[in-house]
């Protein structure tokens, strides 16, 4: 519990600990504040001011529920601003402001999970996220000397997701914000649930610490519950339903977790969560940050991005997406991830041309502003490309058609009779998302979302679909939809889509090779998505499945940027689980928020490929 507790702090600041807290000490003096919202409420914050008053700074500011430790104005951090080692924003001289949102450990106020927005306010008691930024930095304008005016937000994960708050009906003093990882919604997309299927490790490991509540103003973190498990699948196994996390674990403790149990579909409590409607208008410069192996919040800055160019086409929005896990452009070197090395520091990069520079220019007025739309850097190939718009247009859109022995082909089958491969999904025996033992105290395993696949492909309820080797290279630029036809002997079913690229079999192995890994016929996980069976046609009206009636599922895997090489091969994976990474589900129309052992139920589950049912997935290839 206190290494996730830890892992929260680090990455909602960032902190390589570079600077040193005696240099900041020497350079910067720290005061704390309470600062009064509209509303009366007052929200802790702590500024760092540049000692050098010969000149004026613009104030960058974090708004966080993962507290803006160290408390007292005698305690000093290692580090200040959103950096890795290299270039330090501490020593181009910022103002930094750093605030425990309202409820969390010094903020006055109730603490609400995604505080829904209010676009009408009618009187000083309408407060949410944007009202209290707006609040934040008026103050901060007036109050903090030698400030010349002109206000930056960034933030990771949840301070992401305070971050983008920040553009709807933005201060007049907010020149640049960046969204990095930013949450959208937490139903369709981001950390909790994806197309309705609940994520029960990141879910359990994170609210069973930040979700326990505070009985008075604390700087501490209140420690969740005790116990042993070294192995992330047997506990959650035995877990059994999810009514046993209250009963073995939470004792009914934790607030929104209990909520979100009773409210196993996409009603009002999520959707008054969601704020992509609501980004309309927006004024300041927007640098959104994602990463590819990011398992948390991908879909976000993909999602808050095109909502932003939709409604503000004129606005100066760009996105940029790297080799990255979640939040891992702040606090790893960006080398390499999983089996793979990229060549360069990529996070280095990253901070030294395109985030310092994107503050230093509105903030500060320096420097020129060379940013490219959209930049991303596309795997495979292992560089940085620049893009006009994402998702890029020049692309051709193109399927690959599942087919007879395990075959996928560049054309539509032809085949009139319906064929199909199946599988007996077992919920006692779910497939794991990784090869790897891992602790059940633990958010997830990272490396994950680069896995070598092979564990998967060998199991029964894996159906396995791949090219021939390719003749040239193939650049994959953008969304990938998968459009399933399938059936069920039971009323619902989880479906599972995995895009892999194969390694040739003489592809040569790292060199040095200390984890001994082995390349040839490596099968690298790209992108994977899961449907919830039952939300297939409305996330508001969940429907079961005709036993053994053939159903289309459509799903979104998000976009990629991918150059399967020449020589390699380009796969698919079909499952019906992914655990514990996700729940298992019972195979029966029910609510599996309240779920009993009694419900979980064997199924065979089948995949049509043919004329009338041409199961494929949807890539589109760069010309």
């Amino acid at each position: 519990m206190k290494k996730c507790l830890v892992a929260l702090f680090l990455l909602s600041f960032s902190f390589s600990f570079a600077q040193g807290v005696d240099w900041i000490k020497e350079h910067y003096i720290k005061k704390d504040y309470r600062i009064e919202m509209r509303d009366g409420v007052k929200l802790f914050t702590s500024v760092y001011s540049p000692k050098d008053a010969t000149k004026t700074y613009p104030i960058l500011m974090v708004r966080t529920p993962y507290t803006v430790a160290p408390y007292g104005e005698e305690n000093y951090p290692g580090s200040l601003g959103p950096m890795t080692p290299g270039e330090k924003f501490a020593r181009e001289g910022f103002i930094f402001a750093f605030q425990d949102v309202r409820g969390k450990f010094m903020s006055e106020g109730e603490y609400v999970n995604m505080r829904p927005y209010i676009p009408n306010k009618k009187s000083n008691k309408d407060v949410d996220e944007s009202s209290d930024t707006y609040d934040t930095i008026d103050w901060l304008v007036k109050n903090i000397k030698h400030n010349n005016g002109n206000v930056g937000i960034w933030g990771i994960s949840y301070p992401g997701f305070y971050a983008a708050m920040s553009l709807l009906n933005s201060h007049p003093a907010l020149k640049a914000v960046s969204p990095q990882a930013p949450i959208s919604d937490w139903f369709v997309g981001d950390d909790m649930h994806h197309n309705g299927a609940f994520t029960l490790t990141m879910s359990f490991d994170f609210f069973k610490g930040f979700d326990q509540p505070r009985d008075s103003l604390t700087t501490k973190w209140k420690p969740g519950p005790q116990y042993a498990s070294p192995d992330m699948y047997d506990f959650f196994l035995h877990l059994g339903p999810l009514t046993n996390a209250n009963k073995k674990y939470f004792e009914g403790k934790l607030p929104f977790w209990n909520e979100m149990l009773k409210h196993g579909t996409y009603d009002e409590f999520w959707k008054s969560r969601c704020n992509l409607p609501y980004f309309k208008n927006t004024k300041p410069a927007v640098l959104i940050v994602g990463g590819w192996y990011d398992s948390e919040d991908f879909y976000g800055p993909l999602h808050i991005y095109q909502s932003i160019e939709q409604k503000n086409p004129e606005n100066k929005t760009h996105i940029v997406i790297g080799p990255w896990s979640h939040g891992g452009w702040a606090r790893t070197e960006g080398g390499s991830f999983g089996d793979f090395k990229f060549g360069g520091n990529t996070s280095e990069y990253y901070n030294k041309n395109i985030l310092l520079p994107f503050f230093n220019y509105y903030l500060k007025g320096t420097g020129e502003m060379n940013l490219p739309e959209a930049m991303t850097f596309r795997t495979g190939s292992d560089i940085w490309v620049n893009y006009n718009e994402w998702p890029p247009k020049n692309v051709e859109t193109t399927s690959l058609y599942f087919d007879k022995d395990q075959s996928l082909q560049w054309s539509k089958p032809a085949e009139k009779k319906n064929l199909y491969d199946e599988y007996l999904s077992d919920p006692n025996k779910p497939v794991p998302y990784t090869s790897k033992f891992h602790d059940s105290q633990q958010m997830y395993w990272r490396p994950y979302m680069d896995d070598d696949q092979r564990f998967a492909a060998v199991r029964p309820d894996v159906l396995v679909y791949e090219t021939e080797p390719l003749d040239k290279d193939v650049t994959v630029s953008g969304p990938i939809k998968a459009d399933l036809f399938v059936s069920t002997s039971g009323t619902d079913a989880d479906w599972v889509v995995k895009l892999i690229d194969v390694y040739p079999d003489d592809a040569k192995n790292p060199d040095p090779n200390p984890d001994n890994v082995e390349m040839g016929g490596y099968q690298r996980l790209l992108r994977y998505e899961i449907m919830r069976g039952k939300f297939r046609n409305s996330y508001e009206k969940p429907e079961p499945f005709v036993p053994n009636k053939v159903a289309e599922v459509k799903i979104n895997l998000n976009d990629i940027d991918h150059t399967f090489l020449k020589g390699h091969k380009i796969m698919v994976q079909v499952q019906s689980s992914f655990f514990p990474f996700f729940d298992r589900n019972p195979q029966k129309f029910v609510d599996i928020y309240s779920a009993k052992e009694s419900d979980f139920q064997k199924a065979f589950n089948r995949v049509y490929f043919s004329e009338k049912y041409p199961s494929h997935i949807e890539l589109n290839v760069l010309k």
